[in-house]
């Protein structure tokens, strides 16, 4: 089978396509004929192996798929800790969910991670209660686009969204945002005060880390969260306890695969994301499909802010 197979960490040149023998499901696995793998920002972190979970060597990247499984013909999302990125895939069983009539790949593997990550932002990290002013950090990408969509819909007060051009800035707008603006940190702490009215906010999600964090840290109202659920910049913050205490603010982390640890959890989100999108709630955002010889460019694009929404390869052409 093709597949996108690295033998080194490094820069988006290690993606290289490979002929690759399918791979072997164990007992609790199934095996998926791929239609399309889903591409996220935590995939240029494995590249470099800079992510949370550590990767080891060779590799085939690519934590999600969508497709067929081969032995019942179903149509399947599914989330696995690797080789995602080829004609084939092997996901543990308790990872793989039925995909309903009428969604899309593109859709479906919007929702498997993005969703239920924009999903438990509100529910589980941030637990933003009703009438909270929220910011989203990256409001035109795969998990903000949806989280700006859940805002209203989850309880939240006035959603405040940053993303990095005009164009991505208006797109926040026609998606439900109160309030779109630029992400640069200079500044930016005064204009998230402004969008707010002049209050301080009381929940930021945010994946960017280093300035961006330090600034909307400084926007936080008594009793604020920030979720970090990302670090795109790769620099570190420290935010000395004294001035948790002295503002009664929190720092709340969120990985999503802790709840797949908790499997009650997973499904709570997909279900009612799946049906939000089959009642016309929520707009999936497919961006780009790249071809498996293009994963490099796909991972440059993505680093570069280039993209919008949902990513795709498409191991079949």
């Amino acid at each position: 089978m093709r597949a996108i197979q690295m033998t080194e960490f490094g820069g988006p040149e290690v993606l290289q396509v490979a002929d690759l023998p399918e791979p072997e499901p164990a007992p609790d696995e199934v095996l998926i004929r791929v239609s399309r793998s889903g591409l996220n920002f935590a995939d240029t972190h494995t590249r470099t192996n800079t992510y949370v979970q550590r990767a080891t060597l060779p590799l085939v990247p690519g934590g999600e798929v969508a497709g067929v499984r081969v032995d019942t013909g179903e149509r399947v999302v599914a989330l696995m800790s690797s080789g995602g990125y080829a004609e084939y895939a092997a996901a543990p069983s308790a990872q793989v969910f039925a995909v309903p009539d009428g969604l899309d790949d593109g859709v479906a593997l919007a929702m498997i991670i993005q969703g239920t990550t924009a999903w438990h932002l509100y529910r589980t990290a941030g637990r933003v209660a009703q009438g909270e002013s929220v910011v989203v950090h990256s409001g035109a990408g795969g998990v903000g686009s949806l989280a700006v969509q859940l805002g209203h819909q989850l309880g939240a007060g006035r959603v405040i969204a940053t993303a990095s051009s005009e164009e991505k800035r208006g797109l926040t707008l026609e998606l439900g945002a109160d309030a779109a603006l630029d992400p640069d940190p200079e500044g930016l702490t005064e204009r998230l005060l402004e969008a707010n009215s002049g209050a301080p906010v009381d929940v930021v999600f945010d994946m960017s880390g280093g300035e961006v964090f330090d600034a909307s840290y400084r926007a936080l109202a008594p009793f604020g969260r920030i979720v970090p659920y990302g670090i795109a910049t790769n620099q570190p913050n420290a935010v000395p306890t004294g001035s948790l205490l002295r503002h009664s603010r929190a720092i709340v982390g969120f990985y999503l695969f802790h709840c797949l640890q908790r499997p009650p959890m997973f499904a709570e989100a997909l279900e009612d994301l799946f049906a939000r999108v089959a009642d016309g709630k929520l707009e999936v955002i497919v961006g780009h499909t790249y071809k498996l010889e293009q994963a490099a460019q796909a991972h440059t694009d993505l680093r570069a802010r280039r993209t919008t929404g949902k990513l795709l390869l498409d191991p079949s052409v």
